[in-house]
């Protein structure tokens, strides 16, 4: 199909989508996106926002889906693409068009939050979600979300790396980008940057491939980026384990940021003396700041995280429910989140109230727990590559039985609701050593198709047992 006529269809897609979408995410996020291709089956878009694939698929898959069905008339998908060079073009016209609103109208305080908000979102790379204002702290957070504000108010004057610590999950991400979100408010001149580890990895790999004469440029363009800030947010900083060559760049760019006084914010699931192969001088300058953990959040907690996602998307419920869903999903945060719009969505759809019966028919916790166990799960694993229990249990390291395991640990993991330090107890080993186990076979997943293989097959045994 010819671009003009793809142009044309989704000007009639965007056109439904305004009047579905509400004006300040249709004007942040879908008046951003431009038509690609369109193949009959699937509609592609490019975006200037880097986290839009993300937020637009979370948020308003089913407005695009049923604007699209409605133009074109069939169901059809959808891909959005983040595209750096449209991104720059945009940003530039943006800039243009400011300069010329500020020379016509005078500022208003609308116009700066809308100012920041853009700003937010393009240069720091924050999701606008996560702020301190939502961020429902209990004992488990208590000291974290006190010493992430304490950066927030002052940045660079104390506690200098802030590094936070804890598993999958519980909040780090949240307060970290909460920081982001205070100093662009509260201290506009200051330039944010947040980052996460495996992107930062990326983009230095795509650097150092690029051959030409310009690659010299491209790497001093690629380091100022990080280095010319006033606060810079490093998300899972775990992934730099082995991964030599950033390490190094991580290193220079951590002691450029240190010696000019700006601050450093830091989070990763274990301690730096946990990471393995991390240098002792990126581990002490880690460990130099102040280190706050974060744990799995209480019931209290759990109830109160419920209850403030029902308010913020404007959903009634009983408040058993939330008690229902808080004594069944005990591990992190996201897994409550998971859990609160799955019961909230089919009651949506099903056009149906809210209540403790619905909710336990939609999520059968009591039939799950039965069905499945860690023991279940490490013998289904066992049997399928002809380890014992008791080679599990045992401290046996030969490779055979080390395999197993990871793999045991991670099914158990994700189809049980036991925590790290659970399963670890099970196993008889350390929650590090469990959580490591995790997330090399959640790793290994993306390229070994004989790996998924195995799983989907013993998959398939625990659910026919």
């Amino acid at each position: 199909m010819d671009v003009l006529e793809v142009k044309n269809l989704w000007s009639d897609v965007k056109n439904d989508l305004k009047e579905n979408v509400p004006a300040p995410a249709f004007q942040m996020w879908m008046d951003a996106l431009e038509p690609a291709d369109y193949d009959g089956n699937i509609f592609s878009l490019l975006t200037v926002h880097s986290l839009a694939p993300q937020v637009i698929k979370a948020n308003y898959d089913s407005q695009i889906l049923e604007a699209l069905k409605k133009v074109l008339g069939r169901d059809v998908s959808y891909q959005i693409t983040f595209d750096a060079e449209l991104a720059d073009k945009y940003q530039k016209e943006k800039k243009k068009e400011l300069q010329k609103a500020k020379r016509t109208l005078p500022e208003t305080e609308e116009s700066k939050i809308l100012d920041n908000l853009a700003q937010m979102q393009s240069s720091a790379n924050l999701n606008l979600k996560y702020k301190f204002s939502n961020f429902v702290v209990g004992e488990n957070s208590r000291f974290a979300h006190a010493a992430a504000f304490a950066v927030a108010q002052n940045p660079a004057k104390k506690y200098n790396p802030l590094f936070i610590y804890g598993a999958s999950g519980l909040g780090k991400t949240h307060l970290m980008q909460a920081i982001g979100h205070y100093i662009i408010f509260n201290k506009p001149k200051l330039k944010v940057k947040y980052i996460k580890t495996e992107e930062y990895v990326n983009e230095l790999i795509k650097n150092i491939q690029c051959g030409g004469n310009d690659r010299n440029s491209r790497m001093d363009k690629f380091r100022q980026k990080y280095r010319n800030v006033d606060v810079l947010l490093i998300d899972d900083i775990q992934f730099l384990e082995s991964k030599t060559y950033t390490m190094e760049e991580i290193f220079h760019t951590f002691d450029s940021l240190h010696n000019k006084n700006k601050q450093i914010v830091i989070t990763s699931d274990r301690l730096p003396k946990d990471i393995p192969t991390l240098p002792d001088r990126l581990r002490t300058r880690f460990e130099m700041g102040l280190m706050v953990d974060i744990t799995p959040p209480d019931f209290e907690t759990r109830v109160a995280i419920l209850n403030n996602l029902a308010e913020q998307a404007n959903v009634k419920a009983d408040f058993d429910v939330f008690e229902y869903i808080a004594k069944n999903f005990i591990n992190n945060v996201r897994e409550l989140e998971g859990a609160f719009n799955k019961v909230s969505a089919y009651a949506d759809i099903e056009k149906t109230e809210l209540t403790l019966a619905f909710a336990k028919k939609v999520l059968n916790c009591e039939a799950s727990r039965q069905e499945i166990t860690v023991e279940k799960v490490a013998r289904a694993v066992g049997e399928y590559y002809g380890v014992s229990l008791n080679d599990f249990l045992s401290a046996a390291r030969n490779q055979r039985v080390s395999s197993a395991r990871h793999v045991a640990v991670y099914l158990a993991r994700e189809l049980t609701q036991k925590s790290f330090e659970n399963i670890a107890e099970f196993f008889k080993k350390k929650h590090t050593t469990m959580l490591y186990s995790y997330e090399k076979i959640r790793d290994d997943l993306k390229t070994n198709k004989n790996l998924d293989q195995d799983i989907a097959a013993i998959r398939r045994t625990l659910r026919e047992s």
